[in-house]
């Protein structure tokens, strides 16, 4: 399976249709009847939860085109835009932002780094470090509830949405702290973006007036799941609501046109997140059936007495595969495998989550295939190969803050378990 599996990719079959072949290989061995694929699709696409991830990315889409985005972007700049490398800085404080309305790095990297890539190139910064930044501050939408990737997780290991949430928040705002801390200190070195004019709080306070919306918008969201108030599959559909009331009445940015856009992407989108989805949950399974997280509990038996070690073993493999593998495949199949191991250990299930997306945040800056990378080098109108190599210091925040979750745990988990209980 896995050696028709990578033969598939390497020649460039799609990877839904490598993850089928793969799948339909392993059925023909085991003498399991082939319907198993398509009753493992249809399961995979029946869970309500699911229904979250078009809706999110429908709200991402309208809260852009909107004019939110711009209100955001204008708060980052008034706020850290007066100090060194401030264009810098922006770009990485209104992609927390922006991670708090989309749930998708990608998404983040085209919506922010669209603005803030062509200011920096023409105010003399490297097109290579500016998109770079972007791709860099991007990645953070995938850890910075609401998350798509972690509502993938949340289905497939069945773990509770509301506390992968917020468990996303801490390290990912961590993150975006050493990565403003990295790109002052890279601008700082190279001579990009002199101090302007200093920070004053008027600009900033009118600013915030001006995008009160905009900021408005996760505070609803995300604090009617933690209130109770409602689900996260109702939350995704206040935030739909919200993005077209907001966009249509109040900043009048969205049109019908921009609209049927949207819509357009997202149904793009979800189509396919959805044939991943089936074909890899039967993938999944098969691993279950095949009992490879035993055989692979018994390849970590020197070293299982010490779970960190174990973590960290895990991680570099997640690592190294996301370079060459999608987000959402590298979830769905992995999970199976490794979340046994992690639980033997007495890892808890919203740990690994984080642990898990954190390292597909990497893979969004690791070439082959780093999504981000690429949609940046597009918007900056650079090399792959350039703006990889810009990347690479800006990794550092990632693998420092994996690091810390790794070999110090509580600080991840503090949240959902003051909030849940243990």
């Amino acid at each position: 399976m896995a050696v028709l599996f990578v033969g598939c990719l390497a020649i460039g079959v799609p990877v839904p249709f490598a993850a089928g072949l793969a799948t339909i290989c392993g059925l023909l061995i085991a003498d399991i009847p082939l319907t198993l694929l398509a009753q493992s699709a249809f399961t995979a696409f029946e869970p309500f939860p699911l229904t979250t991830i078009p809706m999110f990315i429908l709200a991402g889409q309208l809260m852009e085109k909107g004019g939110m985005s711009d209100r955001l972007i204008e708060i980052a700049k008034r706020l850290v835009g007066a100090y060194r490398g401030g264009l810098g800085l922006v770009t990485v404080v209104a992609s927390m932002f922006f991670a708090a309305l989309s749930g998708s790095g990608p998404a983040t990297t085209a919506a922010v780094g669209s603005v803030t890539i062509p200011a920096m190139i023409k105010e003399e910064y490297s097109a290579r470090f500016g998109g770079a930044l972007a791709a860099a501050g991007g990645a953070i939408g995938s850890i910075i509830p609401p998350s798509n990737l972690l509502i993938i997780y949340a289905l497939v290991s069945d773990t509770s949405i509301p506390r992968l949430f917020l468990a996303g928040i801490v390290p990912g705002v961590v993150v975006g702290l050493l990565l403003l801390v990295a790109a002052y200190a890279i601008a700082r070195y190279k001579g990009f973006g002199e101090k302007t004019e200093p920070f004053t709080w008027g600009p900033l306070l009118r600013a915030a007036w001006d995008g009160k919306w905009a900021i408005g918008a996760p505070i609803i969201v995300l604090g009617g799941i933690y209130a109770g108030i409602f689900t996260p599959s109702e939350a995704a559909g206040v935030a739909v609501f919200y993005g077209l009331f907001v966009g249509l009445f109040v900043y009048r940015g969205l049109t019908l046109g921009k609209i049927m856009e949207s819509a357009r992407f997202t149904a793009i989108t979800i189509g396919t997140v959805l044939i991943i989805l089936g074909t890899t949950k039967a993938f999944g399974q098969l691993v279950t059936v095949y009992d490879i997280p035993s055989d692979m509990a018994a390849l970590f038996a020197p070293i299982m007495e010490h779970a960190w070690l174990v973590l960290i073993c895990i991680a570099i493999f997640y690592v190294l595969v996301g370079m060459w593998l999608e987000s959402i495949p590298q979830i769905i199949i992995f999970t199976a495998v490794f979340l046994p191991i992690a639980q033997q250990l007495g890892v808890d299930p919203v740990l690994f989550g984080i642990i898990t997306v954190m390292t597909c945040e990497i893979g969004f800056l690791t070439p082959p295939i780093g999504v981000n990378l690429f949609v940046a080098s597009k918007i900056a109108n650079v090399t792959l190969e350039d703006i990889s190599a810009a990347a690479l210091p800006l990794l550092i925040p990632y693998v420092i803050v994996l690091l810390m979750m790794i070999l110090i745990p509580e600080w991840v988990t503090f949240l959902p378990d003051l909030r849940y209980g243990e």
